[in-house]
């Protein structure tokens, strides 16, 4: 099936959907993005996506480009075209064509917006979560902002790719006191050896992760001892327990840090309980 793709009120085939060489968003990264989870064809926190992506564009200074009701209703109808059921939907928004100069232009250029939705396969993201998966640790040197979701992404592909030459899943980011602070496309979580489940607390320094904030809520509401701390790589390898949580793969087990085996390296019974927990209770219609 021919995927589609909506750029800037039409609907195309992905192959022919295109932006302008002069968008900010290709000449500098001037743009925002936003993932959806879909699972039986229903979206993964719904609301709570909508209110990141406000969140950025008012970091950023860019305008939403129509209503949030019209952008549900593209995003819905994106979906709709591509037949997704359990995929991804992807929205971003630059701040719109311009002739290239890094200062803003003119209040009148409109900010330009693109929706995709893929299905994932499935059977291979099964396979992940039975086996649990490898990490590797790489230096942080990410700008200060990693609270906004922009598309400015160079250290996280150059983290991502460091993780594929490994034979590894992904890359946690370490900062210079030797704490972990995220992966490279999801947020860091362990079990540690008090039984105490941590991840790092919100500030500027990591992306303030959805699937994140809805497995904290589903974890207190499960009475566990929940501490948003920081931890070292060295407490990682030492846990009874490691995960990561993402739109694109809500809780995968972590099963080999490095060159150290987490826990008995096996997918732990939290990681797995906790993910059903959380798929139950973030489902919107």
């Amino acid at each position: 099936m021919t995927q589609i793709a909506y750029v800037n009120g039409a609907y195309a085939p992905l192959a022919h959907a295109a932006v302008s060489i002069q968008d900010r968003g290709f000449q500098f990264g001037d743009a925002v993005y936003e993932v959806w989870g879909v699972r039986g064809g229903r979206l993964l926190d719904r609301d709570a996506h909508i209110v990141r992506l406000k969140r950025s564009l008012s970091e950023l200074r860019i305008a939403l480009p129509m209503p949030e009701t019209a952008l549900m209703a593209v995003v819905r109808e994106t979906q709709r075209r591509n037949r997704v059921r359990n995929g991804l939907i992807y929205l971003q928004i630059s701040r719109g064509q311009a002739p290239r100069d890094h200062a803003f232009p003119a209040a009148n250029v409109r900010p330009t917006l693109v929706v995709t939705a893929k299905n994932l396969d499935m059977a291979a993201l099964e396979a992940r979560l039975s086996a649990g998966v490898k990490i590797v640790t790489v230096p942080d040197i990410r700008w200060a902002r990693c609270d906004i979701k922009t598309t400015s992404l160079l250290p996280n592909v150059l983290a991502k790719q460091t993780a594929r030459e490994a034979g590894a899943y992904e890359a946690w980011f370490v900062d210079k006191d030797g704490f972990v602070t995220e992966g490279s496309s999801s947020n860091a979580w362990i079990l540690d050896a008090d039984a105490h489940l941590r991840t790092r607390a919100l500030t500027n320094d990591i992306l303030h992760g959805i699937t994140r904030a809805a497995v904290l809520r589903v974890a207190r509401e499960r009475g566990l001892k929940v501490m948003e701390s920081a931890f070292t790589v060295a407490e990682a390898q030492a846990a009874r327990e490691a995960f990561m949580t993402a739109a694109s793969a809500p809780l995968v087990p972590i099963v080999w840090i490095d060159d150290k085996i987490v826990g008995d390296g096996r997918p732990g019974p939290l990681a797995c309980s906790l993910r059903a927990a959380y798929l139950g209770a973030s489902i919107s219609d």
